[in-house]
């Protein structure tokens, strides 16, 4: 009976899901603008735009599924909070760090020692506002495992929308994607979800929003956003994949966006990587778009802070 009822959310969601997109009104303005600064870029790349005010969209290869990198730590943090709702999980629970929880890199959280201590609460936060892969894995773990969290995305509709890494029956999709996979609509529909206190349950967006709100990475698209401005956000990078969902609580109203890439030329991982440099301008143009009276411009020498 569980599983019949969970088959006809599913069903449901989808349902309402393909509704929604065949009542969304395309801006044409700006979907001419997102098309004109894309073409020339050496790779794939695919963008949503949508006014959260006016519901008005721009599209460019929006339903393509690209690499999440570590955008994919959006949906795991939404399957940690689906069990601290089930009452499977608790927020200030505190955890033991173990050495085979290490992945190798500059994480805080794998520069502890065995059989420290950790809040819950702290090992979301490290995934989400540094975007430490070894906080990232643990989430992961203490979620259900990938296999919890497709659940989750797939009882909101978003059908590609999928944790591959360490996940029984999705090595094809892992080689081909890596750790995670999306399409730009997505992406941005689950962060919209989150906003709008859908996502699980109101007070679980709510604390899911705030780390959202505090990003270390903010070199790319947060750079050409207002820093008095509210910004819920996150990005990946891979050498050949470089991507960012953002949700912009604008003066004049919120809009979301999410731009990725994929099989790109310019894999360096310089300041004026290509499809780093096409984010910057992305956010830009949606900024001055959404909010034309705005007279800000980031200060003068900014780069040497990023």
């Amino acid at each position: 009976m569980k599983k019949r009822l969970s088959l006809l959310t599913l069903a449901l969601c989808l349902v309402v899901n393909l509704f929604a997109q065949k009542q969304e009104k395309i801006d044409a303005k700006l979907n001419k603008m997102i098309a004109e600064l894309v073409k020339d870029f050496n790779g794939e790349v695919g963008v949503y735009v949508k006014s959260l005010k006016t519901g008005r969209i721009a599209a460019y290869h929006a339903d393509t599924i690209f690499p999440t990198a570590s955008m994919i730590k959006v949906p795991i943090t939404c399957g940690v909070f689906d069990k601290i709702e089930k009452g499977e999980l608790a927020y200030n629970t505190q955890l033991t760090y173990k050495d085979s929880l290490l992945y190798a890199g500059e994480d805080i959280l794998g520069s502890f020692k065995n059989g420290e201590k950790i809040w819950l609460a702290k090992v979301l936060m490290l995934m989400i506002t540094t975007s430490d892969n070894t906080a990232s894995l643990w989430c992961q773990s203490l979620a259900g495992t990938g296999v919890a969290i497709n659940q989750l995305m797939a009882q909101y509709g978003l059908e590609h929308t999928r944790v591959n890494s360490r996940t029984p029956d999705r090595q094809a999709n892992q080689r081909k994607y890596g750790w995670g996979q999306t399409t730009p609509r997505e992406m941005a529909t689950l962060l919209t979800l989150i906003r709008e206190g859908k996502m699980i349950s109101e007070a679980a967006s709510e604390r899911i929003y705030r780390n959202l709100i505090r990003i270390y990475f903010d070199k790319e698209a947060l750079s050409e956003i207002p820093p008095y401005v509210q910004v819920a956000s996150k990005s990946g990078a891979v050498n050949a994949s470089r991507s960012e969902v953002v949700l912009v609580n604008a003066p004049h109203g919120d809009y979301v966006f999410c731009i990725i890439t994929k099989n790109q030329k310019d894999t360096s991982w310089k300041y004026d990587n290509e499809a780093e440099v096409l984010i910057r301008k992305t956010s830009k143009l949606l900024w001055n778009y959404f909010e034309p009276k705005s007279n800000w411009q980031p200060a003068k020498g900014i780069e040497k802070y990023h």
